[in-house]
């Protein structure tokens, strides 16, 4: 699908071609030249096993010939990838995009409704699953068009496994991975050119506010998002790439863009954590490395910081914390760069802009807000009546330029919805921008709460109860009310179990305007979250 005759998208175009310096042609361009050029160095490294850009090169060129020849895929097919974090991951991604076909990135967690929509949605032919997922995949398959699964155990990378006993119809074939790769060697590799305006991944939205949407991100948004992101590091005097702890899954737009797309374009190494819920794991695996960069979000940063193990990792040696997926709540940096003696780096972005639109970097960063805009794009505030807010005032952030998507795959009417006909695209997001330039996100608009015709931010609510001594973790949500229309909700996860509601409320009557003070608490052991660690609150209403 070519992408350059819409006019809404031109100034997008014209962003990408001012951003790529490189000149590269395509993300298959930056692909090659980094496998080039780091050719004997460590790209990836999961479970012990290290693999260099060489072998990343050659094992991704054998998958895209065995797919577009025993695979029976054609130019623009769809093929799902289901993984969590492992070198299974960028070995099938590259080989997909090298096989000119488009990749469908899919989370491992999905239920069985959520994987049969997505499936369906995108038309995908085939999928990359790990054998683990095998029951929910011979459900919903057959009511999709995939005839083709290839399958991997998480230990393939070390010694290949047997393939899982599929219980599908004849006419789906089941091919191992390893199989796939050696069966893809001596057949002659697709002759793939495409263009920056070729489509190259359908991230599908979260869909936590209705269904689920493909964003359908060109060759041209990958390569603006990691000339955009290298560009903005080195005028904050930070290196971008490095060796990076990736627990943030590479299925979910952040940790596409910062370990399969910008730290391996740089010649960096990230170590893939397959399991990020497993915070001992995780730690353990930060204590083996000399790491220099660590992406994460707020949930994960409290549950490192309350593990025992945190303060057995050497944190010398880390530059960068990256911090995205929701807002970071102050007392969290605060108390995160005190104990590693690091700044945080905070960043905004969305599935539909291909990662970060803004970032606060160290140098410049003023917590509380998401920093500035990287470059090569617009951003406007709007009010509901479609009017341009001035500083200061709260409005709906409007964005267009390199990292904006193309729009939603087979829904013009939604992309219609989404993006105006100048290019800019309605994020749903509420921001501020400041009279130094920065930006603070106030919250969703979705997730606002109306409470007798006052607008109430989960996110300003949020950041008053965790900073409450006795407090780990909170999430604020609008309930029903009889007299004030809707209500506030705090469900809170207590450091100490002394605290008491009384005592809670105390402390935010005297923090917060009285309609924003909660009329209901309630305390739970966890809150519920995403596989990226953002809390669920649809799940708390």
């Amino acid at each position: 699908m070519n992408f350059s005759t819409d006019p809404r998208f031109n100034f997008a175009r014209q962003q990408i071609n001012a951003a790529n310096e490189e000149g590269y042609t395509s993300a298959l361009d930056l692909f090659q030249r980094a496998c080039t050029e780091f050719a004997d160095d460590i790209a990836f490294t999961c479970m012990g096993q290290d693999v260099t850009f060489r072998e990343i090169d050659e094992m991704s060129a054998k998958f895209a010939a065995y797919l577009r020849s025993d695979g029976g895929l054609e130019h623009g097919d769809r093929v799902a990838i289901q993984l969590p974090n492992l070198i299974q991951y960028p070995v099938a991604a590259w080989g997909i995009l090298r096989a000119g076909l488009v990749l469908v990135n899919t989370n491992p967690m999905y239920t069985e409704r959520e994987l049969r929509h997505q499936f369906q949605d995108s038309g995908a032919k085939a999928i990359v699953i790990l054998s683990d997922f095998s029951d929910a995949a011979e459900k919903v398959i057959p009511d999709t068009d995939i005839k083709l699964v290839v399958s991997t155990n998480a230990l393939d990378m070390i010694e290949a496994q047997p393939a899982p006993d599929y219980k599908l119809n004849e006419s789906v074939r089941v091919v191992t991975l390893p199989s796939a790769i050696s069966l893809g060697e001596g057949k002659e590799l697709p002759k793939i050119r495409p263009t920056l305006n070729d489509l190259a991944v359908l991230q599908y939205t979260g869909g936590t506010t209705g269904v689920a949407k493909g964003a359908m991100l060109s060759h041209g948004n990958i390569i603006g998002s990691v000339a955009q992101g290298k560009k903005h590091f080195a005028e904050g005097n930070t290196a971008i790439s490095g060796l990076l702890v990736a627990p943030l899954p590479i299925y979910h737009i952040f940790g596409f863009c910062v370990y399969l797309c910008s730290n391996f374009a740089s010649g960096g190494r990230s170590v893939l954590i397959p399991d990020p819920r497993n915070l001992d794991g995780l730690l353990d695996v930060m204590k083996a490395f000399p790491f220099t960069g660590f992406a994460s979000v707020n949930s994960m940063l409290v549950g490192l910081m309350n593990n025992k193990k945190f303060d057995e990792v050497d944190w010398s040696h880390l530059q960068w914390t990256g911090v995205g997926g929701a807002a970071l709540v102050p007392d969290i940096a605060e108390q995160w760069e005190r104990r590693t003696k690091t700044r945080l780096i905070e960043g905004y972005g969305l599935s539909e802009t291909t990662g970060n639109l803004t970032l606060n970097m160290p140098s410049t960063r003023r917590i509380g807000t998401v920093g500035k805009p990287m470059g090569f794009q617009e951003i406007k505030l709007m009010n509901g009546a479609g009017q341009q807010v001035a500083d200061g005032e709260e409005g709906e952030v409007w964005v267009r330029g390199l990292q904006v998507m193309m729009g939603y795959w087979q829904r013009p009417e939604a992309t219609n919805e989404a993006v105006d006909p100048e290019g800019f695209f309605k994020t749903g997001d509420v921001a501020v921008k400041l009279d130094d330039g920065f930006y603070k996100i106030v919250d969703r608009i979705k997730d606002m709460i109306l409470v007798s015709g006052f607008n109430v931010y989960p996110n300003e609510i949020e950041n008053v109860i965790t900073s409450h001594p006795d407090v780990l973790e909170c999430a604020v949500v609008g309930v029903k009310h009889d007299k004030t229309g809707e209500a506030v909700k705090a469900v809170v996860v207590r450091s100490n179990s002394d605290l008491t509601e009384a005592e809670l409320t105390a402390f935010c009557r005297e923090n917060l305007t009285p309609y924003k003070v909660p009329k209901l608490i309630e305390f739970r052991e966890d809150l519920p979250k995403s596989t990226v660690g953002k809390t669920l609150r649809r799940e708390l209403r």
